[in-house]
């Protein structure tokens, strides 16, 4: 009883994290197409060369990248490079102890983050730290504002700058407010268009690690669907024809 009540509480505390972490950035619709097997594959480039560093998949296995049309080869020779055995789990090789010792915490699991963060919050975050002296690792987020995560993509993007707010005519009368709004300060390595762009893909494949199956399961149960439908018909015609007699 005492372990349902802490679960309660939460839970319950959830929806409040949730709004501290995201302050009132609105939130932009994620581009992306688990349909893409080209996007969901830079998307698995970019997430064992940038992400896997810190962060584990431990409920992936590198296998399961053979979904996304490539062979076990490919898989080897691309993108294993903290694993043996190609059946192995997404894990790194950083212990919790110097994880805490590092960066203070242990870096989460993105085993399933697109499922419990969702795709748009993932967009919008990963497009959107800038450069900040007052925090330990030198970047901040303003959706996750005071991150401890540092911006490992910033080569790719550049330095983007916050700009300083401007109170609007809302704001003067205390029912307003402004959103933060960044600028490039340093240009990075891709365009605006190709970093939202790999973004999007790295969105894409994270989407797909937090629910391998989901394409084959929505297909597996469309042809479910049609076949009870067919039945149905099959079913009702053999009922017309038992009881055609009876009145």
């Amino acid at each position: 009883m005492k372990a349902l009540k802490t679960l309660l509480a939460v839970c319950a505390f959830l929806p409040a994290m949730a709004i501290a972490a995201g302050g009132h950035v609105k939130l932009e619709t994620a581009p992306i197409d688990n349909h893409d097997a080209a996007s969901l594959q830079r998307g698995a480039q970019l997430f064992v060369n940038y992400c896997l560093n810190c962060h584990a998949a431990s409920y992936m296995r590198y296998n399961r990248l053979m979904d996304l049309g490539l062979s076990e080869q490919q898989v080897k020779d691309n993108l294993m490079f903290a694993s043996e055995k190609v059946g192995d789990q997404m894990r790194v090789a950083m212990s919790a102890k110097d994880a805490v010792t590092w960066f203070g915490a242990q870096p989460p699991d993105l085993s399933v983050i697109a499922r419990s963060r969702g795709a748009d919050w993932l967009y919008t975050y990963l497009r959107s730290f800038y450069r900040d002296e007052s925090r330990p690792t030198g970047w901040n987020n303003i959706v996750f504002p005071n991150v401890g995560m540092p911006h490992v993509l910033w080569e790719l993007q550049g330095q983007m700058a916050l700009e300083p707010v401007k109170e609007t005519e809302g704001e003067h009368h205390g029912s307003g407010h402004a959103e933060p709004k960044l600028v490039m300060a340093l240009p990075g390595e891709m365009s605006v268009k190709d970093y939202d762009r790999a973004v999007a893909d790295l969105v894409n494949y994270l989407v797909f690690q937090g629910e391998p199956a989901r394409s084959n399961r929505v297909q597996i149960g469309i042809i479910t669907l049609l076949f009870l439908g067919v039945m149905l018909v099959l079913a009702y015609a053999l009922k017309k024809e038992f009881w055609k007699d009876v009145h």
